[in-house]
């Protein structure tokens, strides 16, 4: 089934993360916005992202021996960030191809290493157990069909001590920034989003909502909590717009 035929509708958008085939369509989405996904990233962020991407590394006190696994790498620019970093081995792995091979074709800019890609779904890592000492997910949790089974399986992959960096969007506290906030990111972006990506699907639709209507921070947090993570904290970004969750695997 071609990507224009699932478009998101206002139906479908009330609530994105009940959709019953929303893997299927986050697939085709991204499918459909690769090649100008960082494009779009960096305005609409204002180069904000990648910033992000280096406070999640930094809180991750990688050690030069340790292997990292980036689920839902998208474009690569978080397994990018910690081979720059030094870390011994970078694996990144995302369900949808077109966003691998824009990753892979930034290979060449690791300084150390080069991050190897791979296709596989969030919630049936093909990674042996506790095989790996750190699990990042940036922007990526929200749109996994169950992110519950996808923090179990973080923790199953993990070695004893290893530890998760989650981030994710989420809603400034302020509530003058949280209006402004909204306005810019419910009515604005997603305009000038689709505009720039040249897309049909909705994904910049999509957006907002799958953010307005996720888990809050605490919800997000006890998740987990319950698959066994310990001295779990949250690391407010730019006013609350982004957050670092951050969890350990008791040795």
């Amino acid at each position: 089934m071609c990507a224009q035929n699932l478009a998101w509708t206002d139906r479908e958008l009330t609530n994105p993360h009940a959709v019953a085939d929303k893997a299927t369509r986050v697939k085709a989405m991204f499918t459909a916005i690769a090649p100008r996904y960082d494009l779009n990233n960096r305005v609409h962020s204002l180069g904000r992202d990648q910033a992000w991407r280096r406070r999640v590394v930094a809180l991750s006190q990688l050690q030069p021996d340790e292997t990292v696994l980036d689920v839902a790498c998208g474009t690569g620019d978080l397994a990018l960030a910690f081979a720059r970093a030094g870390a011994r081995r970078v694996l990144g792995q995302d369900l949808t191809y077109g966003m691998l091979e824009v990753a892979k074709g930034k290979r060449a800019a690791a300084s150390r290493v080069a991050p190897t890609y791979q296709a596989s779904d969030a919630m049936r890592l093909p990674i042996a157990d506790a095989s790996v000492d750190l699990v990042s997910i940036a922007f990526g949790i929200r749109n996994v069909a169950d992110p519950a089974k996808a923090i179990g399986e973080f923790h199953r992959v993990l070695r004893p001590g290893g530890r998760l960096l989650i981030l994710e969007f989420s809603q400034p506290n302020n509530a003058v920034a949280r209006g402004l906030y909204s306005f810019y990111f419910n009515r604005v972006m997603p305009r000038t989003a689709s505009l720039i990506a040249r897309d049909r699907t909705g994904a910049y639709r999509y957006l907002p909502r799958s953010v307005n209507t996720f888990l809050d921070r605490q919800a997000l947090a006890r998740l987990m909590d319950e698959a066994g993570f310990a001295e779990v904290l949250l690391r407010p970004l730019t006013l609350g717009i982004a957050v670092i969750y951050r969890g350990a695997k008791q040795a």
